[in-house]
């Protein structure tokens, strides 16, 4: 028993792994927690973590239902959705469309099922890198923090680059870069104050897309019933623009190249394993998080698809402008176009809070876990890892350089096989997930003392290997996605040497001691 009451059930996860379980009880309330070491996390009243020698890490439990919800919704809902959708239906079709929108978010939701077991039972930021080390290897754990670092860090560049350009529109004759920086000492500020400041900033940035997003539909939803009039109609337009030319205008094969483009468009729901070890009552509010987010992204997403569909034919769905734009525009809404780069900027900036918050905490994750210098892992007052924040933000400065220098090659590198990295955090999410069942039937301990239970178990799990390990395999096959792949197999392989010469040279060192 612990101090408050609490019965933890420890049992093994592998080699040097202790991780620890609460049965489910106490309204689903009690905090489930694993550590690498023998040692089990304790949390004080302020929400600061722990161990049980009295060395803190200083992060703060500080966020909220609501501040989750929100920081899932901003990590997914962005300019692909609100720029880039109306290429997809052109290349698809509405019902391609739709059915790649469907089949991406029902994997999205299997991996979060997969993430919420396995952040519920073991609450730490940057956890899936700390999982892939359990359940895996710690190589794996390492790299993968890295890539989903690396993949952060080159968007930061691109986000920051976007704003000032879209300040431009506003200010044609005011520098870029003025903008950009401006915006680059907002978004550090946010997460330099504290982890709430960074989570209020992210629900407000994210509540503007999600008001768009509804708008739209029910604007839209007028329109098609004939309520509101729509340029190039006499009568409801309906839904007849979604079959008009056929279930699959352009035949099957195009809804599997979109399938890549629909999986990346879905990432950043992973950010709520990130922000585990910074949440009030993670084993309550995740899960809720998790189940709430699914059906938010699903109708947003596959609504707006809908109605943009109906609205305006597929040949026409935003090739040169956002279909957003283009609905409003042809409903008679004053100001479309200047409304939706305010929307389109609010995406940008989010983004960024999300990006910055992102890579600082994996920095923060591989310090605590000794896999680079420890420096990186100190907090201030407010539980915030400055110098890793500093160090995530200088990145983004480079890769923001690199964007309009020579090196841009290296810069452009970064940001395609960015969606690549977020789904192989999938795979890996799966993979863990598996794994951590397994050993919890070796131990001899049951699945239903978890107070969050990955429905279906295994097929849950197994579908979403399958399904994000397809998206890869698809990225092999289309040769636009091809380079980026090839990118992303050479960082890996540069990961994983670095961890493993790391792990040769501490040997080394033990034995000369």
């Amino acid at each position: 028993m612990t101090g408050n009451g609490r019965s933890i059930i420890p049992f093994p996860c592998g080699p040097g792994i202790r991780a620890t379980i609460a049965p489910n009880h106490h309204n689903g309330k009690d905090i489930r927690e694993g550590n690498m070491t023998a040692s089990l996390e304790s949390h004080d009243g302020d929400g600061t973590v722990a161990n049980e020698q009295g060395s803190r890490t200083g992060l703060q439990r500080k966020m909220e239902t609501r501040h989750l919800m929100m920081i899932s919704l901003g990590g997914v809902i962005g300019t692909g959705l609100f720029l880039s959708s109306g290429y997809t239906i052109h290349q698809a079709g509405p019902i391609g469309t739709i059915l790649a929108y469907a089949i991406g978010a029902l994997n999205v939701y299997m991996v979060m099922l997969c993430l919420g077991e396995l952040a519920t039972a073991m609450p730490q930021t940057g956890s899936f890198h700390v999982y892939a080390g359990r359940f895996i290897g710690p190589g794996t754990g390492f790299t993968v923090a890295i890539i989903y670092f690396l993949a952060w860090m080159g968007a930061l560049g691109s986000e920051f680059t976007a704003s000032g350009l879209i300040m431009q529109k506003w200010f044609p004759n005011s520098p870029a870069w003025a903008w950009s920086a401006l915006f680059i000492v907002l978004i550090f500020t946010l997460n330099a104050l504290s982890v709430r400041s960074f989570a209020e900033a992210e629900f407000w940035f994210a509540g503007i897309k999600v008001v768009a997003i509804i708008a739209f539909i029910a604007i839209g939803a007028l329109a098609i019933v004939g309520i509101l009039p729509i340029a190039g109609y006499s009568h409801a337009p309906g839904l007849t623009n979604l079959v008009k030319d056929g279930v699959f205008p352009n035949g099957f094969a195009p809804v599997f190249s979109t399938m890549s483009t629909v999986a990346f468009a879905f990432s950043g729901t992973e950010l709520l394993g990130v922000t585990a070890g910074e949440t009030k009552d993670p084993a309550e509010n995740i899960p809720k998080a998790i189940h709430t987010t699914f059906w938010r992204l699903a109708i947003f997403f596959i609504g707006s698809i809908v109605v943009m569909s109906a609205l305006i034919p597929w040949q026409k769905a935003g090739v040169d402008k956002s279909p957003f734009v283009l609905v409003f525009e042809a409903i008679g809404l004053p100001f479309a176009g200047d409304l939706m780069n305010f929307v389109v900027l609010t995406a940008i900036l989010s983004a960024a809070n999300s990006g910055l918050y992102a890579s600082t905490r994996m920095l923060w994750s591989l310090s605590n876990e000794h896999m680079i210098p420890k420096v990186f892992s100190r907090t201030t007052r407010s539980g915030v890892p400055l110098i890793a924040l500093c160090t995530a933000m200088a990145g983004g400065l480079m890769a923001l350089l690199s964007s309009v220098t020579a090196a841009s090659a290296i810069y452009l590198a970064l940001v395609s096989s960015a969606g690549i990295a977020i789904v192989i955090v999938w795979v890996v999410l799966a993979v863990c997930e598996i794994r951590f069942r397994l050993e919890l039937k070796r131990s001899g301990r049951d699945a239903g003392e978890l107070a969050f239970r990955t429905p279906c178990w295994p097929v849950v799990p197994i579908l979403a290997l399958v399904l994000s390990g397809g998206t890869l395999v698809l990225s092999a096959v289309y040769e636009s996605m091809r380079s980026s792949l090839v990118t992303m197999a050479v960082i890996i392989a540069i990961c994983y040497a670095v961890h493993w010469a790391r792990v040769l040279w501490r040997r080394r060192s033990a034995r000369e001691a």
